[in-house]
């Protein structure tokens, strides 16, 4: 017995998918004329091409039985479809293929269960997709998405496709959905309403607790609103170069706690608002390779990741960039590329590429906005260390005594002033040997000009300048030369000030010594 159609009248277009429905053949409303056929120009489709979505439906639902030895499935090419295509709670058994139409109300998909979703050069008013699970393909490739998508705790066990996509966050008008489902009793306050996802009007997707088993291409995508990927899973990859984000709230990207194999932001992907990764777990690639990335206060939030590889090369970077407490194996940057402030302190890596020069590393761990803190000067002399360059880890450490200066009392400064003068902290021991030479000669040239007189009269004595100036720098008397001689004059004082400068000599190298002699840990 032939099963009745649940409407009293099709129309010949919504009569066209029902027949077609059951072989899974296509249905081709289109003109041929790119022009014509744009789902952007909606206004100029006429009623022939023109299909209800509850027709759609209830044939995805059951309505019209399949033929045997046929798959069933809707494939629609070139329609207006008007209402809400709400397929919500449903479990799909056919797959859903949409191309070139115009949804002028939302698809809901949320906590269905489906086979493959393609909507390919479609203009949709919005998507809500919470907890749904697809198995196949999710496709959203060249479509408009007037009001946002919402894919959080969603489960897609092929691809996402959103590449060349353009998304618009929903705007401060709340959706009519959000006010029905509260309990009068009791009201919902703000934090509440955001905890539970009613908060998306900033977000052109919301997405967070998303599971893509396969990749998610995003490439040339353009979002006008941010990507709310809080906790999301890419088990194949994050894939967004070329995409343009402009937030329209105060962050572009939100992920914390983002787990992917890797994560492409590269190839002149470009994000005005804050690109936010904080608590990432990526075992591959994390690029910013010739990326743009622009926010009036932290335009990269990269702390606590855990990354394999992280590549930060941007085009172009306005903002603070934080990279405290992540743990890297891999660093290739260019510091120069980003020259706003840097938080690093407890930021480490195990190794370092690229052709960064040591003054311009310096730079980059001076540009701290915590100021001096100690770990990322030793974790950039540790790496110098390993690779044996100790030449450039003693001017790191030095680096790190001039920066640890600034916090001390004047005391302390006026010490470390000396210090550094005198041996560069231990880290330059050649100073005191310049010093000492200096010293040397002009003590020499001085008293050959202007001879001490002779302390005891009881023998002849012939004085040379320099034994004397060298045993007045000695802090030990080894030629006997200063009980014999007595300076007079001016010359009183040249005599005081090489004996202190030869105490002050040997103090700091002693200090240095220490210093260099001591084992490094690496």
């Amino acid at each position: 017995m032939r099963r009745s159609r649940p409407f009293r009248r099709l129309t010949p277009a919504e009569r066209q998918v029902w027949d077609a429905y059951p072989s899974g053949a296509w249905v081709d409303l289109r003109t041929g004329d790119p022009e014509l056929d744009d789902p952007a120009k909606v206004e100029r489709w006429g009623p022939d091409r023109t299909v209800r979505a509850q027709v759609l439906a209830s044939l995805m639902l059951g309505a019209h039985p399949s033929e045997p030895g046929r798959v069933p499935g809707l494939r629609l090419a070139g329609a207006r479809i008007v209402g809400e295509l709400n397929l919500s709670d449903a479990t799909l058994t056919t797959k859903l293929h949409l191309l070139n139409c115009h949804l002028s109300g939302a698809v809901s998909l949320t906590d269905a269960t489906t086979k493959g979703v393609r909507f390919r050069g479609c203009h949709i008013h919005r998507i809500r997709a919470a907890r749904c699970t697809v198995d196949g393909l999710f496709e959203l490739d060249s479509c408009t998405i007037e009001a946002g998508i919402r894919l959080d705790n969603a489960h897609i066990s092929g691809q996402l496709r959103l590449s060349r996509a353009h998304l618009y966050a929903p705007g401060t008008t709340p959706a009519a959905s959000e006010n029905y489902m509260q309990d009068r009793g009791r009201l919902y306050t703000d934090d509440e309403r955001r905890e539970r996802g009613w908060d998306h009007r900033y977000w052109a997707l919301w997405a967070g607790g998303l599971i893509v088993d396969g990749a998610a291409f995003c490439r040339d995508m353009r979002a006008t609103g941010g990507l709310r990927l809080l906790g999301a899973r890419f088990n194949s990859g994050l894939y967004l170069e070329r995409a343009v984000i402009k937030e329209t709230g105060r962050q572009a990207i939100y992920a914390d706690h983002l787990s992917a194999t890797s994560v492409e932001f590269s190839a002149g992907f470009t994000a005005e608002g804050t690109v936010r990764l904080r608590g990432a777990r990526i075992p591959g690639v994390l690029s910013f390779n010739q990326a743009k990335v622009s926010s009036p206060d932290r335009c990269l939030h990269l702390s606590h990741m855990q990354v394999e590889e992280l590549i930060l090369s941007p085009a172009s970077a306005e903002g603070e960039v934080n990279l405290g407490y992540s743990r890297i194996g891999v660093l290739l940057d260019d510091p120069n590329a980003y020259t706003g402030p840097v938080r690093l302190n407890g930021f480490t890596f195990e190794s370092l590429r690229g052709s960064t020069s040591l003054a311009d590393r310096l730079s980059w761990l001076g540009r701290d906005p915590e100021g001096y803190r100690p770990q990322p000067y030793e974790q950039l002399a540790s790496w110098y260390r390993r690779i044996g360059h100790d030449q450039e880890a003693r001017a790191v450490l030095l680096a790190k005594q001039r920066a640890r200066r600034s916090t001390l009392r004047i005391p302390g400064r006026v010490a470390g002033y000396l210090l550094d003068l005198v041996v560069g902290y231990g880290y330059r021991p050649w100073l005191a040997g310049v010093w000492f030479a200096l010293l040397l000669a002009v003590g020499t040239a001085v008293f050959a000009t202007h001879p001490p007189s002779q302390v005891g009269l009881d023998e002849r004595r012939v004085f040379h300048a320099f034994p004397y100036t060298l045993d007045l720098l000695v802090p030990v008397s080894l030629f006997e030369q200063r009980g014999a001689w007595e300076p007079v004059g001016w010359t009183q004082w040249l005599a005081n000030f090489l004996i202190a400068s030869g105490w002050i000599l040997a103090t700091a190298l002693i200090a240095g010594g220490t210093r260099v002699l001591r084992p490094q840990s690496n």
